[in-house]
């Protein structure tokens, strides 16, 4: 087991590595830069800059650098003045072109909402997908088959966006429910309190849904097939010849069999996930990492694009290691397969 985990992070050490690459040349492919469209914004209202300041500008951040010296500052960092500023590997994430913020501190913040929203949604998708999914399969054809079936289509084809708009809707006209954010006004710029963590709870239940919602429709129907294959296997049919109680033969004999494709597919359920995260965050006006992401992607804010997309990545890998390490500890065969 120990070795099987270490193979494992040193493919997520090489995967990250080529992510770091991939995505530093994505952002950086696009003409202009965060300074110039600064530089525009300033002159559009009246602010005069001139070439000296550009001059400058340019040469504190870099933005004339070859490809290669800007990763390499953002990775590993630069010495200058004889003193060594550290890169991403160091937890020095670099500084916002356009919000004058040290990245670290824009990114934190938001990130722990956003592993909040995921890791919830994960949960609770989980939590509804399996049950729902055993009942399913155990009462296979009946009318609530039927219309499990149906919700499953739905949540599967319906965009993470529009349902947003229309659990929105619905929650303000007929619930009459606090939308919009995770806190209401008073408690936006409150330091942390009961009331606060309350105040959190009741806003939580709608991006949670809505981002659960498409993973939820999609496990359900896996573990729905899943469960169906195995109840007709060989083993399953003797246990209950030797009148083994029903209940017993479900869920300790088939369930745990049939759930082992869905530890599988943890790992891909993450990202999308994670993806649905940045696109509610955005619909419901959520402080999450998706809004502060696609702000950085149109002002190319390299560092904090870069940074942002490298540490979702990250828990990206990390989910897929983890439902990697569970597979191996629920099914031992998944250790030897390699």
């Amino acid at each position: 087991m120990l070795a099987f985990i270490v193979r494992r992070c040193l493919y997520m050490i090489l995967t990250l590595f080529i992510i770091s690459i991939v995505s530093f040349v994505l952002i950086e492919a696009p003409p202009g830069n965060a300074l110039t469209a600064e530089i525009q914004r300033l002159r559009s209202i009246g602010n005069n800059v001139s070439q000296d300041q550009i001059d400058a500008l340019e040469k504190r951040y870099g933005i004339n650098d070859p490809v290669l010296v800007k990763y390499q500052k953002w990775i590993i960092g630069d010495f200058q003045d004889g003193k060594y500023s550290g890169g991403f590997i160091t937890g020095n994430f670099g500084q916002s072109f356009t919000n004058r913020q040290p990245v670290a501190d824009l990114v934190w913040g938001r990130l722990g909402f956003s592993v909040m929203l995921a890791g919830g949604a994960t949960l609770l998708a989980w939590l509804i997908a399996v049950p729902i999914g055993v009942y399913s399969a155990t009462h296979r054809y009946s009318l609530p088959d039927y219309i499990i079936t149906l919700l499953q289509f739905i949540g599967v084809a319906i965009p993470e966006f529009l349902l947003a708009l229309i659990v929105l809707v619905l929650a303000a006209r007929f619930m009459g429910a606090d939308i919009g954010g995770l806190f209401s006004v008073p408690y936006q710029d409150a330091p942390w309190s009961f009331g606060k963590v309350v105040d959190l709870l009741q806003h939580l239940w709608i991006p949670m849904l809505v981002i659960s919602a498409s993973s939820t429709a999609w496990l359900t129907r896996v573990m729905r097939a899943n469960l169906l294959d195995v109840l007709n296997q060989q083993y399953v049919q003797t246990a209950r010849a030797k009148g083994v109680l029903e209940r017993r033969v479900i869920w300790k004999h088939a369930v745990r069999n049939a759930i082992h494709p869905l530890i599988m597919a943890l790992g891909t359920t993450l990202p999308v996930i994670i993806g649905g995260e940045a696109i509610v965050g955005i619909v419901l006006n959520l402080p999450t990492i998706g809004p502060l992401f696609l702000n950085a992607l149109l002002n190319q804010d390299m560092y904090l694009a870069g940074s942002v997309l490298m540490l979702l990545s990250m828990l990206l890998v990390i989910g897929n290691l983890l439902a990697d390490i569970a597979l191996a500890w629920v099914d031992p065969r998944a250790r030897s397969a390699e």
